[in-house]
């Protein structure tokens, strides 16, 4: 059985170590629209709003937040936020040691998580809640503006990681966050625009830079990006991935899917093409998929509110080396996922979870990178609203299944190729 990993393994990690109040995640938070996250998130931290034109396409950005994209919207400020923000804990003000859930749709970490190259845990330290820290850089410590535009904002960010085998890691990272404008929505979904559906894309433009003396290799452990981004969950959201089809032998499993336990057939379906996974913040569970099943893109779709979302990701096409966030000395410490899926709920019974939110992740390849040499990983982010007849013709062009299959996905459940 997998050990706990993966971002929000913090989840269990804050019910069982009592780091955070009760109010700053337990207590439920009414859906506010992104004038009003906006609103509450700038007393306190720095927010820079990038908008379309029109002002109806808008993203916020926190440069205290490490660059993290709070929310977006399609519709104005009036309108739905999507990203999750975890609003409590941001107005109580009290940061933690081990990890700070802000929430958001797009953030930066590094990976690996766990193992013997891992850089959560300090050289050797258990692998157990009580000893997992976020590096400061990227979970308290603001990142520098270095350019800023109505449509884009430029960060950068140079620190140094150890990690658990005690090698030494001095890091630039350089962080884009472009709004995209209706017509590079359209012409990155590469399907026909449709009139009467409202749009919000943005991309994160992430590179890391190996700014020591030293090359990274993988004697000495390696790192990667990894891009998370959360979304306020409904009781009909259902996440979808497609995934190359093939034989086992030759594309691994269809889904990793045990890093909490077994996942109920209700709540993860596993066919040939496409994994249906529910994202209505009830059960905790996440999955993942190995780079040769991953197509480089992963979505969702809110029945309840005719919500869309796209996210599409860099592959890096024939590099098969992924960091591994096992909680254990590894035997395969490059054969990591390169995209996963999360949805949040009660870490025990009769206990809560951390917030009403699923989330969708990609991570780069390790960053075997000589001094001065860069890695560049890419996360575009696109919501959809509107009539469910317009949004069918794009989730079958994109995601490869219709809307009746993927709210109908869990009744033809199969559990093939689940690990």
């Amino acid at each position: 059985m997998r050990m706990l990993t993966g971002a929000l393994f913090a989840s269990a990690f804050f019910s069982g170590a009592n780091l955070l109040s009760q109010s700053a995640i337990h207590k439920p938070q009414e859906t506010a629209s992104f004038e009003q996250v906006v609103d509450r998130v700038k007393p306190l931290h720095a927010v820079i709003v990038l908008s379309a034109p029109d002002k109806k396409a808008m993203v916020a950005v926190s440069p205290d937040l490490q660059g993290r994209v709070l929310t977006s919207t399609s519709d104005g400020p009036a309108g739905r936020s999507f990203g999750w923000v975890n609003l409590p804990f941001i107005e109580e003000r009290k940061m933690k040691e081990h990890f700070n859930p802000f929430g958001g749709e797009d953030r930066i970490w590094l990976g690996p998580e766990g193992g013997q190259y891992s850089i959560f845990f300090r050289p050797g330290a258990p692998f157990d809640m009580a000893h997992w820290y976020t590096p400061p850089a990227i979970d308290t410590e603001p990142f520098d503006v270095v350019n800023h535009s109505s449509s884009s904002v430029s960060f950068r960010k140079t620190f140094e990681v150890t990690n658990y085998s005690g090698s030494r890691f001095p890091v630039k990272i350089d962080r884009t966050v472009q709004l995209l404008s209706t017509e590079d929505v359209w012409a990155a979904l590469k399907t026909p625009s449709e009139h009467g559906v409202r749009v919000v894309g943005f991309e994160s433009q992430n590179k890391l830079t190996n700014v020591g003396s030293q090359p990274w290799t993988k004697e000495t452990g390696l790192l990667s990006i990894w891009i998370l981004g959360q979304y306020e969950a409904s009781p009909d959201s259902t996440i979808v991935i497609p995934i190359r089809q093939g034989a086992e032998t030759e594309l691994g499993t269809k889904v990793t899917s045990n890093y909490f336990g077994t996942v109920p057939p209700d709540r993860l379906a596993v066919h040939d093409g496409v994994i249906y996974f529910r994202a209505d913040a009830k059960y905790r569970a996440k999955v993942g998929i190995n780079p040769l099943r991953a197509k480089g893109v992963i979505g969702s779709y809110d029945a309840k509110n005719h919500v869309l979302t796209i996210v599409q990701y860099t592959t890096h096409a024939g590099n098969l080396n992924y960091v591994n966030s096992l909680w254990e000395i590894q035997k395969k410490p490059f054969a990591g996922d390169v995209s996963n899926a999360y949805n949040d709920g009660p870490t025990a019974e009769g206990q809560p979870g951390l917030g009403h939110f699923y989330e969708l992740e990609s991570s780069s390849p390790a960053a075997s990178l000589a001094p001065n040499e860069s890695l560049q990983h890419v996360q575009r982010t696109i919501h959809l609203e509107g009539d469910e007849t317009h949004l069918d013709r794009i989730a079958r062009a994109v995601l490869g299944v219709s809307l009746v299959e993927i709210e109908s996905g869990f009744s033809t459940s199969s559990a093939d190729g689940m690990e």
